[in-house]
C-alpha cells in the first residue's frame, strides 16, 4: 500500500485492531440469520508526510449508502456547536444575503440551518440519502453527491465559488484526499474562506482514542500534514482553532495561497508544539498499540467482574466508536444486553459485529441497571445530565476512553 497522499510505500504499523465489520452497518433482526463482512482495521503511518491512514478496503460509495443512519441533529451539543460557529463565521467574514455559503458532508441541515435562518445563500453536498432527504425538509438545498473535482467545477458553473466552503468531519472520510482536496481549491471563490474540523491526532494519541479507528475514517491527521496537504493544492492555512469536540479536534481557517491574509501566531506555535511532540519522528507513533490493549483489557475486566457480582449494565450511545471498542475488545450481548440510542433510524436494528439490540430510552428507566456505559465520551457530560435520572436507584456511570472511570 502507498501513502493516500504522497504516495510513499507504507511499511510502518500504527495500531493493529485486527479486523472488524464497518461501523455504520446496523443490522436489522433478519440480518441477524446472516453473515456478516469483516475488514482488516490495521492503520499505518507515512514516513514521507506522517500521514495515519487505513486501507480503503470497502468502497466510500458502501460505506455511505442510502440507508446510512449517521443524523447529526440527534447531538444538542453537536447543534450547539454548529449555531455558535455560524454566528462566529458570519460576524468574522462578513457574509450577507448575497454570501454563497457550501458545506461539503452537510448530513441532516444540522448547520446550514442556522445559515439559512440568517437569510444567507447555501448549499450543501451530501452523499447520503436518508440524511440528505432529512436536510431539503428543512428547507436546505442539498446536492446528493460525492465530493471532488468534477463535483466543484459543477458547482461553480451552476452557483459561483463559495464565499464561505466549510467541511466538519468529513476530511478524514475521503479516500482520494488529494481530488477531494482539489475539489475544494475549485470550489473557493477568490477572496473566500475555507474551514475544516476534524480530530487532532495529538489527541488520539494522547488520550488513547482508539476507539475513534474505523473503516469510515479513512485519514487522520496531524495539524502539520493537514497543513501540508492543503499547500500541495494552493491553499494556506492562516488561522487554526483546538476544539473540545470529538475528544480534541482542529478547526483550520485557510484560503487561496495568493491570499493578503497572514498567518496569526497560533499557526506557528501549534506547529511548534507538534514538532516538540515528536509527532514528525517514527518514535511518536510506536507504543500506540499497547495505549489501545490496555483501555481494551481494563474495559473487559470490568464487565466480567459485574457480572460476577450479578450487576446489571447497560449502553448508552449507539456510535461508530463504540462499535470498534466492543468489537475489539470481543463484548457480546452476554456482558452488554442492549444500548440505548435517542435516534429513531437506529433503535431496532443491532450494533455490527457486537450484535447488541438498539433500544429507545424507555428500556433503561424500566430495566434500571446499576451502570451506564457511556460509549460515546465525548458526549459525556451531555449524557450524564440527560440520564441524571438514574442516580436516583444508584445507576452509576462508565467510561473506558482514555482510561476506565466510574462515576456516581
Amino acid at each position: 500500500m502507498k501513502c493516500r497522499f504522497c504516495a510513499t510505500k507504507l511499511a510502518d504499523v500504527f495500531v493493529d485492531l485486527v479486523a472488524a465489520p464497518p461501523s455504520n452497518n446496523y443490522l436489522t433482526a433478519e440480518q441477524l440469520d446472516g453473515p456478516e463482512t469483516y475488514y482488516p482495521l490495521k492503520l499505518f503511518v507515512c514516513r514521507g508526510c506522517w500521514l495515519v491512514q487505513v486501507p480503503a478496503h470497502q468502497a466510500s460509495e458502501r460505506i455511505f449508502a442510502a440507508d446510512y443512519a449517521y443524523f447529526s441533529s440527534y447531538s444538542t451539543t453537536w447543534l450547539e456547536h454548529a449555531r455558535r460557529y455560524v454566528e462566529a463565521a458570519v460576524h468574522r467574514l462578513g457574509l450577507t444575503a448575497k454570501s454563497l455559503v457550501v458545506e461539503v458532508a452537510s448530513n441532516d441541515g444540522y448547520l446550514l440551518q442556522y445559515v439559512a435562518g440568517r437569510g444567507i445563500r447555501c448549499v450543501g453536498v451530501e452523499p447520503t440519502a436518508s440524511t440528505a432527504r432529512a436536510a431539503r425538509a428543512k428547507g436546505i438545498d442539498t446536492v446528493e453527491a460525492f465530493f471532488g473535482r468534477g463535483l466543484a467545477e459543477q458547482l461553480v458553473a451552476e452557483r459561483g465559488g463559495a464565499d464561505l466552503l466549510l467541511g466538519n468531519n468529513v476530511y478524514a472520510h475521503v479516500p482520494d484526499l488529494n481530488d477531494f482536496t482539489a475539489g475544494l481549491k475549485i470550489a473557493l471563490a477568490p477572496g473566500g474562506t475555507l474551514t475544516l474540523e476534524f480530530p487532532h491526532l495529538m489527541r488520539l494519541v494522547g488520550q488513547s482514542q482508539f476507539d475513534t479507528i474505523y473503516h469510515e475514517h479513512y485519514s487522520y491527521f496531524s495539524f502539520a500534514t493537514a497543513e501540508r496537504v492543503l499547500a500541495a493544492h494552493g491553499l494556506r492555512v492562516w488561522d487554526v482553532e483546538e476544539l473540545p469536540t470529538h475528544g480534541g479536534s482542529l478547526r483550520l481557517w485557510a484560503v487561496h495561497d495568493d491570499d493578503a491574509r497572514q498567518a496569526l501566531p497560533v499557526v506557528a506555535e501549534l506547529r511548534s508544539r507538534e514538532k516538540a511532540a515528536g509527532m514528525l519522528t517514527p518514535g511518536y507513533y510506536a507504543g500506540f498499540q499497547l495505549c489501545a490493549d490496555r483501555v481494551k483489557n481494563d474495559l473487559l475486566a470490568f464487565l466480567l467482574q459485574a457480572r460476577k457480582e450479578g450487576k446489571r449494565l447497560a449502553a448508552y450511545g449507539a456510535a461508530a466508536k463504540g462499535s470498534t471498542l466492543l468489537n475489539y475488545a470481543g463484548v457480546k450481548p452476554d456482558l452488554v444486553p442492549y444500548v440505548v440510542d435517542a435516534s429513531p433510524h437506529k433503535q431496532g436494528r443491532f450494533l455490527p459485529g457486537s450484535r447488541i439490540p438498539i433500544v429507545a430510552e424507555e428500556k433503561l428507566q424500566a430495566d434500571r441497571p446499576d451502570y451506564v456505559l457511556i460509549l460515546p465520551w465525548n458526549l459525556r457530560e451531555e449524557i450524564e445530565t440527560q440520564l441524571a435520572y438514574v442516580r436516583r436507584w444508584g445507576a452509576r456511570f462508565v467510561t473506558a476512553v482514555p482510561k476506565l472511570g466510574v462515576s456516581g
